[in-house]
């Protein structure tokens, strides 16, 4: 895959229902890149621990996640619609998705301006 392929992006209603989607999304997703059947497996969870924190703190509303994908990576971009950082999702579910994003992503950030949860799983082979 070329790093001048078209964007992918999912917009959803924020409803933890739909997780299995961007769960499946995001693997396959992950099968445009290099990576090994086990990267693939914690890309889709990392797509859902961050999918559950942006239900929180969307509470119902629309929610636009961009994929950027190469041999090498893949980002997932989740636009939110306050500070990530902030007080918007409830404190245990936030320490739980800081906890399994940060062990599970490659790098992992809250950005407030747009406000957006930012992660990138490297390929490993």
């Amino acid at each position: 895959m070329s790093n001048d392929a078209a964007p992918i992006l999912l917009t959803v209603t924020a409803d933890p229902r739909l997780a299995r989607l961007v769960r499946m999304t995001a693997a396959n997703v992950a099968t445009l890149s290099s990576m090994s059947v086990d990267r693939v497996e914690d890309i889709r969870m990392a797509a859902e621990e961050a999918f559950i924190y942006a239900c929180a703190v969307q509470n119902g509303n629309e929610l636009s996640i961009a994929f950027d994908v190469d041999v090498e990576h893949v980002t997932m971009t989740f636009s939110l619609a306050c500070d990530p950082a902030g007080v918007c999702p409830p404190e245990g579910e936030a320490a739980y998705a800081d906890l399994i994003l940060g062990a599970v992503c490659d790098s992992y950030e809250k950005r407030a301006d747009p406000a957006a949860l930012v992660l990138t799983l490297k390929a490993d082979v």
